[in-house]
């Protein structure tokens, strides 16, 4: 069968689905292929099966396991950290892999300013980066930062030597990166296989260092496609031309999935949260009462009950519940249409121009979204809110977030678990110095918020650092810094042809060396 790429992304050339070692994934891709340059849902679905990191987050819930490294150790400060390195790890090219690749990525991180580099800026300086062998590597940190070893899975080592000898004019190899592939992971890029937003290939690594032993029949080939829609992933999930489709099923989907065949939904508990932003630092969202208009005007049962028929728990803050540092005191708000409008009244009353049009950007591909959407549209309307629906792009929206003039009025988004620490949801969301990446695109600024988030990296201790990630989610939700919604539960499109599907919060589910393929 011949899968029909025209619906899914536009021209291109026409993939062979159902074949022999071939999975179709059409949840999208990476904005380039980078991965010290991009760190979203999309390249963590790409750089966990072509990139390795030192440490690597397995299983639900999620577990911090070594992975290129063997162990570490650390002072008791917090200041000094030791990684020890497995040997005859190497490249897909066949180089050997050792601390010198090591320093050069987190280096390169570091001088690159992007994505992942936000959780080590502070606290890290290249020349505190070291090899003193092959297989060691150390870091000198300027203070005690608590969620260090949680975000070391977050950078991916590249093969330093081919990077290096690509770099042009001092940009640390970024232009060759983003369309070429330097790793060890347990899947290679298939160079010219690359058409940006719409397709690429990868295929098995056999030389990868875990080895295969384990799966008797994994994955020759991943071709990945873009779906515009879920809808059509969907289609094509039915009609045997894709595999795998993106993991924010509508319910209505879900259900026809589940009546199939030949598919099934495979259902996650996860550490995923809805959020639909508010842009802080603009007219009207700069007025606290006129914010707790629209939080109170969201129908959080009618969304999750109704729409998404449970497939979803009621997540009140910022953090999703079942982590640590999450204020279980903190109450959020509810869906109340007469506080609603009194707190309307409060703003017009403080000059707030409520009949002021607002803009809310849904993610056109996720219908998810679009619900979301129309179903605030409908009660805002009632209480003399203007909401209008703007169909955007991931890729746009997050572009448009790195000032607070270009950010959107509103949009929604899913904060995923990229490491397991409250730094990766309300340290990176509310914290102004992350002001300009598309986490902190409420551009909210609190500065009690600010140094009570500071001392809680600040400092190694869970027990110590939780109560104050708990006392700055309580000031975030009093503030009503946006509007949290619920933890998801990732539901996700499976042909029947693959087994052995693992999850793991971290990245989703999208780590693909245990699938196992059938035909």
């Amino acid at each position: 069968m011949v899968l029909p790429l025209a619906t899914l992304a536009g021209a291109s050339l026409p993939v062979q689905a159902a074949t022999p070692g071939l999975m179709v994934r059409s949840d999208g891709q990476p904005q380039n292929l980078d991965p010290h340059q991009v760190f979203d849902v999309p390249m963590m679905g790409y750089a966990l099966n072509t990139y390795d990191g030192l440490y690597r987050y397995q299983n639900n819930p999620p577990i911090l396991e070594p992975w290129l490294a063997t162990g570490h150790t650390a002072s008791e400060d917090g200041l000094d950290w030791e990684f020890k390195l497995r040997s005859g790890v190497t490249f897909h090219d066949g180089s050997p892999l050792t601390s010198a690749d090591v320093v050069y990525s987190f280096r390169r991180v570091l001088a690159l300013g992007k994505a992942p580099a936000s959780a080590f800026l502070p606290i890290l300086k290249r020349d505190n980066i070291t090899a003193p062998d092959p297989l060691t590597v150390r870091f000198r940190l300027d203070r005690p930062y608590g969620p260090f070893l949680a975000a070391i899975p977050i950078v991916a080592i590249v093969n330093a030597k081919l990077v290096q000898a690509n770099e042009k004019g001092g940009d640390n190899g970024a232009a060759w990166l983003a369309g070429n592939e330097a790793g060890s992971g347990a899947y290679s890029f298939v160079p010219g296989t690359l058409t940006p937003n719409e397709r690429l290939d990868m295929q098995r690594f056999e030389g990868h260092f875990k080895g295969w032993s384990d799966n008797p029949s994994p994955v020759a080939r991943v071709a990945m496609r873009t779906a515009r829609e879920t809808s059509t992933g969907v289609l094509g999930l039915m009609n045997g031309s894709i595999d795998w489709t993106d993991s924010y099923l509508p319910t209505d989907q879900v259900e026809q999935i589940q009546s199939s065949r030949v598919a099934r939904v495979e259902r996650h508990s996860s550490l995923r949260t809805f959020v639909i932003r508010m842009n802080n630092a603009r007219a009207p969202f700069n007025n606290l009462n006129f914010r707790k208009a629209m939080a109170h005007a969201f129908n959080y049962d009618g969304f999750i009950k109704e729409i998404l028929k449970g497939y979803a728990d009621r997540n009140a803050g910022p953090m999703p519940n079942p982590l640590w540092g999450v204020p279980k005191d903190a109450a959020g708000f509810d869906y109340d249409l007469g506080k609603a409008r009194n707190f309307l009244r409060a703003a017009q009353a403080e000059g707030v121009n409520i009949r002021q049009p607002v803009r809310i950007h849904i993610q056109s591909q996720l219908e998810q979204t679009n619900q979301a959407a129309q179903l605030f549209q409908s009660d805002l309307q009632s209480i003399g809110v203007n909401l209008r629906i703007v169909a955007d792009t991931w890729a746009n929206i997050v572009t448009s977030t790195g000032s607070a003039e270009t950010s959107p009025d509103m949009w929604i988004h899913w904060v995923s678990t990229y490491f397991v620490d409250p730094e990766n949801w309300v340290g990176q969301m509310y914290d102004s110095q992350f002001h300009g990446t598309w986490k902190a695109s409420s551009w909210y600024k609190n500065p009690e918020v600010d140094a009570l988030l500071g001392r809680a990296r600040g400092l190694v201790k869970q027990e110590e650092r939780a109560p104050l990630y708990e006392e700055a989610t309580r000031r975030v939700m009093a503030d009503c810094a946006d509007i949290w919604v619920y933890n998801t539960v990732e539901l996700r499109g499976v042909s029947n042809r693959l087994s052995g599907y693992r999850f793991c919060p971290a990245g989703g589910g999208s780590e693909l060396r245990w699938l196992q393929l059938k035909g």
